[in-house]
């Protein structure tokens, strides 16, 4: 009994804790679109301001071209984010079900006892 119980308890907290690694990887994957939109915004703002939107053009701004090349690290990182992202739910999905089964052997063993107890109190 106190095994079994114990073991949904550690199987709780696991899915627990998936959830909440599920949850910051969500959170770190919406701050780098947020970073990388403020970026695309500020690269916009220095083309219109050096009037110049060609890459290659020699007078393109230096800060435009170093925002662009951060955007792209941020949306790299991004997609490294969204792997990781896909194991969790992974991850996630096979710990909920490890903690269903768990929850089936505590509730199997439960029954039997209760039976008993229930016979012994009208025995009694």
């Amino acid at each position: 009994m106190k095994s079994r119980d114990n073991l949904v308890r550690l199987k709780l907290f696991q899915v627990n804790e998936k959830r909440r690694q599920l949850a910051q990887l969500d959170m770190m994957i919406a701050e780098f679109d947020r970073k990388a939109a403020e970026l695309e915004v500020q690269i916009g703002h220095e083309e219109k301001k050096a009037g110049i939107t060609d890459q290659s053009h020699f007078a393109y701004p230096t800060f435009a071209k170093a925002a662009r090349q951060r955007r792209e690290n941020l949306l790299a990182s991004q997609g490294d984010l969204k792997t990781q992202r896909d194991a969790a739910e992974a991850a996630l999905a096979e710990a909920e079900a490890e903690l269903g089964k768990a929850e089936m052997l505590e509730n199997r063993d439960v029954r039997p006892r209760e039976a008993a107890t229930g016979r012994r109190a009208m025995i009694g």
